[in-house]
């Protein structure tokens, strides 16, 4: 019985050497910042190391092909292409969604048919919806013209098949922000809106189209499923990108709609765009309810009808407009704007009541303590080009960068009227002088926002600077002082105007090299479910940390938050039903670090209201500026990073305006 024992179990050893052992097979995508391969892949992201990152196209883990799919959405490279294409035949659906998001992201027509030919037509059992759906829109991100309709006109998605839905929308979208559109891709956008049983998401998608297409063709005849569509929809994401819509279709009915809106709808946002709207039609159509709008409690209400009247003024209004404007229960934003208005409206032969205008202008300026409202006359000045001596005093005296930067951004106005000739009749060219000698004189001040309005003025070919200025020394000696990366913006703005003096072709912009890797420690330093409280004088904003979609701007923002670095700043810039914006060391929008990082987009939307994205001037620029948005922004997707998102407290962000302080910066435990 032993010996026979001892068979068996002979045999089951030999039979088990036999059978290969079974590698485990990995389905689930875990992101886990702790993986030291993870940190790595992240890392050749930041380093926009190409080469390193093929190497992990074909790894068995999942989480390392969906990282990897992820960092070539944020180095767009169009060499990745095949590698990329691999992934689209992935096991996991994860992964073949990031792939053809990141091929999207190439924004390059080689990858046209790539992304057709993955698409999976017959898909019967829906399985492939979201993956299609991220075909559909990066198709409208790199695309030829020639493939839009092609998308537009796809009529076999039914109501209930959302993301293919969304997909298709997206891509008509991503065409029209490329400047693409076509009568079936608006009239499908309109089908969308006009009919209740879309999806919401998919409605919002095709308003944005409405609101921010170029050349659409929305004219009378279009305007009747317009007004059905905002009547039906209660959604404020898609009634104020709607309203800017119906603007453009200039219809009386249309007009109609907004008059009503303007006054009744409760939401700022809504007003602040119907507003903007109101530009499409005859000024005394919509005179009496952007002036009633002066007055609204809300300030980003009232400021934009005061822009309005700047951008869309008449001359025998300028003079109520001045009036008006010496209400003193009215914000000073309000207030400035309605001066600037009459400044520039008022016509030429009211020499005196411009002249009293003006005057009245310095006096407030000369009384005023906030640099911000300083800022604002100055440019309000700008309106009445012969201030443009008193604005360049104001440069010399400036004690801030605020006002300092406020008066190059009137001068520059200034130079770029297009009736300054007219204006200045037999003085223009002894005007011009002065002009280019402030400019000569500001880039060689050294101060990095002077020096690249001004050089931005005098590189215009029409303004004809050339004749004026007969040296360019100064240019070569303002680019050697250069702080580099923190001046990039500056470098590139002097490079144009170097390359314009000398006759030379203008070079591509330049972006800084790798140069602040992702600190690692603090992103081990935030404990889980941490929050950040950005304590104003509106009230406290909570932030949530999208850490694993950007842990370079995360540890960027989480170092600066406990350094102090944002206590105290301001927000410099608030565009209403947009953006407040702060992180600047000087106020001004100009101010950053020595340093810069990498933008970082993986496939993550501004779909809502309160996403914290960082600035930047351009791609892989960014340092210590970011934005929270007021509503959708779906024209910023894929372009800037979003690194947080509000989670309590956007309540304040709504109520912020221009100079609010940020009392403190923390992070709970």
């Amino acid at each position: 019985m032993i010996k026979k024992t001892c068979f068996y179990l002979l045999l089951l050893l030999l039979f088990s050497q036999c059978i290969p052992v079974q590698e485990e097979i990995i389905t689930e995508v875990t992101i886990d910042l702790k993986d030291p391969v993870l940190r790595q892949i992240f890392d050749f992201q930041d380093q926009r190391n190409t080469d390193s990152l093929y190497n992990w196209i074909r790894h068995k883990n999942p989480a390392y092909r969906y990282a990897t799919a992820m960092a070539f959405a944020s180095v767009q490279d169009n060499k990745a292409l095949d590698s990329l294409a691999v992934l689209l035949k992935d096991d996991v659906e994860k992964v073949r969604i990031t792939a053809a998001y990141a091929i999207g992201q190439l924004r390059d027509e080689i990858a046209e048919p790539v992304l057709v030919n993955a698409f999976q037509k017959h898909d019967s059992l829906a399985a492939s919806d979201q993956y299609n759906r991220a075909i559909l829109e990066g198709v409208g991100k790199c695309a030829s013209p020639n493939f839009l309709k092609s998308l537009a006109t796809i009529s076999t998605y039914t109501k209930t098949d959302t993301a293919l839905l969304e997909g298709q929308a997206l891509g008509i979208y991503r065409y029209a922000l490329r400047n693409f559109t076509i009568p079936e891709g608006t009239q499908k956008m309109v089908d969308f809106l006009e009919d209740s049983d879309y999806p919401e998401s998919v409605k919002i998608i095709a308003a944005n189209y409405l609101a921010r297409g170029q050349n659409l063709q929305l004219d009378s005849s279009i305007a009747a499923p317009l007004i059905i569509a905002y009547n039906q929809n209660s959604n404020p994401n898609i009634q104020m990108a709607l309203a800017i819509a119906l603007g453009k279709t200039k219809d009386q009915d249309a007009r109609a709609i907004l008059a009503r809106e303007i006054r009744e709808n409760t939401d700022y946002r809504v007003k602040c765009n119907v507003i903007r709207a109101f530009g499409n039609f005859e000024y005394n159509e919509i005179q009496e309810y952007v002036l009633e709008s002066l007055s609204d409690k809300n300030i980003h209400v009232a400021s934009s009808a005061a822009q309005f009247l700047v951008n869309h003024g008449i001359s025998s209004s300028a003079r109520s407009y001045r009036t008006i404007a010496k209400d003193t229960t009215l914000n000073w934003q309000v207030r400035t704007a309605l001066y600037r208005a009459a400044n520039k409206h008022l016509p030429y032969y009211e020499e005196a009541t411009k002249g009293r205008i003006n005057q009245e202008l310095r006096n407030r300026f000369q009384s005023a303590v906030n640099p911000y409202e300083k800022a604002a006359i100055l440019v309000a000045l700008s309106e009445s080009s012969w201030n443009y001596r008193f604005i360049n005093e104001q440069r010399l005296l400036a004690t801030n960068p605020i006002e300092r930067t406020a008066t190059m951004e009137a001068l520059a106005y200034i130079a770029n009227k297009p009736d300054f000739d007219r204006f200045f009749g037999i003085g223009k060219r002894s005007v011009k002088r002065d002009l280019g000698g402030y400019f000569v004189d500001a880039i060689n001040s050294g101060d990095p926002a002077l020096v690249a309005i001004a050089a931005g003025v005098i590189s215009k070919p029409e303004l004809d600077f050339k004749a004026i200025i007969d040296s360019t020394a100064f240019l070569d000696q303002a680019l050697a002082k250069l702080s580099l990366p923190k001046e990039f913006e500056t470098y590139n703005a002097l490079q144009k105007a170097i390359d314009y003096f000398k006759g030379s072709a203008s070079v591509k912009k330049e972006i800084p090299d790798f140069n602040h890797p992702i600190d690692w420690l603090v992103i081990e330093s935030l404990e889980e479910g941490a929050k950040v409280i950005v304590q104003t004088q509106k009230g406290n904003i909570v932030l949530e940390m999208l850490t694993e979609l950007a842990p370079g701007s995360v540890s960027n923002f989480i170092q600066l938050a406990k350094n102090g670095f944002f206590d105290g700043k301001s927000i410099h810039r608030v565009v209403p039903n947009f953006v407040v914006q702060t992180g600047c060391t000087r106020g001004d929008g100009w101010g950053l670090l020595d340093y810069s990082i990498r933008t970082e987009v993986p496939m993550v939307y501004y779909d809502q209201e309160g996403y914290v994205g960082m600035a930047s001037i351009g791609k892989d620029t960014e340092c210590t500026q970011w934005f929270i948005t007021h509503s959708p922004t779906p024209h910023l997707d894929g372009k800037y990073t979003i690194f947080a998102k509000v989670v309590d407290g956007m309540d304040a962000v709504h109520k912020i305006t221009i100079g609010d302080k940020i009392e403190k910066v923390t992070i709970t435990k």
